[in-house]
């Protein structure tokens, strides 16, 4: 308290700032960060974990894990997989499949609120933990109703990884190289669908569908419990919850360093001023009022309403059109390549081209416009090999959005909105995207009963996607990285989140 009161007295005094400066660097000592955790690992960490997060998404669809009806026709088969064991109709098996939306799209904007009370790193590995016990549940499912509500629950473990992930990455990556970290992150996405089809065809027909879930939940337990076992990691513009009394010294002395913060801190760290769903509310009014992710939001769900319904029936119309013998693994190699490459250059491009909100607009206009003529030009195409070599460029231009497009959706809110952004647009783009497409096309397509017609009608979404990006580029735009948060005391502390031990050359 005295070294607080001198403070108080004389903060121009440079006396009674060097004790401050030193407390500061005293406080972490008594528990000091692991050297090894770097921003880099944690990339690489966070890129495993959603891998095979879409490794669950990819292996429940394949053929070696969901299988195929029984069927009688004079003599009945047993079928094979979950279809075939549990005797289900394709309504059944379409609600398993996307049955972890549930558990997402409930539990993703609960994960951001938490995260104002709780650490983020240690919501992470109660989600992860979730996750891990719910695949091994779907494992030992007996029936259709027991294996869809270890299906929701696996929704609930990715929800707070989704929503809490990317702002971690965007506050440990190089300034010049944030879009181009968010951009290898989300390469995952694609990459662990592909890989998803390629081990759940392979585990399920060599050991049996069960095993596929195993397998996943024994991948996902270290990185639950290093959730609980690291260092407790904070992410901008959040005070510390639960934090040590060492801690809540060093926030002290830093609050009072300047009058104008005593008051602000002592109401933000000792009472809340709300509620919690009060405040969720009112984080809710302030997201909805900012039009500018708004409109990032609104072209992200066209977009997702397109790229949903390739995953699901593109193997089928490329079937049915080009008459594919192998129509699975032709559009698997596709959506990788065109994963990988799209999304990488993505980054990378925004970030040479100077990271601001404005241009990373254009580059989500320009290139969802260029990706949709390349796609909607494959589909008229009759010859085979020059459908492959034009829906692979324009995958390539479609998916060099991913970078950019959860570039803005962190930039255009104040930091402690982040992980709420992340949530509610990841809810957005799955219950007005992906979710309806999938059966609106196959609606269409019992109408119409042309898969041409039918590929060609929704592609040309795509266009929509990059003309509501387009508008985007003329709207007023603020970057609010480095905005005051509701937590003041926290500038302090932001940069680097992680110790990266630079000085011992322990950075990788």
């Amino acid at each position: 308290m005295g070294v607080e009161g001198a403070a108080v007295q004389d903060q121009d005094s440079k006396a009674s700032a060097a004790p401050v400066v030193e407390k500061q660097d005293m406080a972490p000592e008594s528990e000091p960060a692991p050297s090894w955790f770097t921003p880099k690992r944690l990339l690489m960490i966070f890129c495993v974990i959603n891998m095979i997060n879409y490794v669950d998404r990819g292996a429940i669809a394949s053929n070696g894990v969901n299988g195929s009806p029984r069927v009688c026709g004079g003599v009945c088969s047993h079928g094979s997989g979950i279809q075939g064991e549990f005797d289900l109709t394709n309504f059944k098996d379409g609600v398993i499949s996307s049955a972890f939306m549930v558990g997402l799209l409930v539990a993703s904007p609960i994960f951001a609120s938490l995260a104002k009370s709780f650490n983020p790193f240690r919501l992470i590995g109660v989600g992860l933990s979730v996750w891990t016990f719910a695949a091994a549940g779907c494992g030992i499912s007996v029936d259709f109703w027991s294996i869809t509500a270890c299906r929701m629950l696996v929704g609930v473990g990715e929800a707070s990884f989704i929503s809490l992930a990317a702002p971690f990455i965007d506050d440990n990556a190089p300034v010049t190289q944030r879009t181009a970290w968010l951009g290898i992150f989300y390469m995952c996405i694609p990459t662990g669908v592909a890989l998803g089809y390629v081990y759940g065809g392979w585990v399920g027909n060599s050991f049996g569908w069960r095993y596929a879930f195993f397998g996943e939940a024994i991948l996902m337990l270290p990185f639950a419990i290093l959730g609980f076992v690291m260092k407790p990691l904070q992410m901008k513009g959040f005070a510390p919850a639960g934090s040590k009394s060492s801690e809540t010294n060093a926030i002290q002395v830093e609050v009072i360093t300047t009058d104008k913060d005593v008051p602000g801190s002592n109401h933000s760290l000792n009472k809340p001023s709300s509620s919690g769903l009060q405040r969720f509310w009112q984080d809710m009014k302030s997201l909805l009022l900012e039009k500018i992710y708004v409109i990032n939001v609104l072209g992200y769900i066209a977009y997702n309403f397109v790229i949903g319904a390739y995953s699901y029936w593109g193997p089928k119309a490329g079937y049915s059109i080009y008459h594919m013998s192998n129509a699975d693994l032709l559009f698997g190699g596709i959506t990788i390549v065109g994963g990988i490459v799209g999304t990488l250059a993505g980054g990378f491009i925004l970030d040479r081209i100077n990271s601001t909100i404005p241009n990373a607009f254009k580059l989500l206009s320009t290139a969802t416009f260029f990706g949709a003529i390349f796609c909607f030009s494959a589909f008229c195409f009759k010859n085979l090999y020059a459908f492959i070599v034009f829906f692979l460029i324009g995958e390539i231009l479609v998916f060099a959005t991913q970078g950019p497009v959860n570039f803005v959706c962190l930039h255009t809110v104040k930091p402690s909105l982040r992980p709420l952004s992340m949530a509610m647009s990841t809810v957005s783009i799955h219950v007005f995207g992906d979710v309806p497409s999938s059966p609106l096309v196959g609606v269409m397509q019992d109408r119409i009963n042309n898969w041409r017609t039918s590929a060609l009608i929704l592609t040309s979404i795509l266009f929509l996607a990059s003309g509501i990006w387009f508008i985007g580029i003329f709207i007023p735009s603020v970057d609010r990285y480095n905005e005051d948060s509701e937590h003041p005391v926290e500038r302090s502390n932001t940069r680097p989140l992680l110790e990266e031990a630079t000085a011992s050359g322990q950075l990788v």
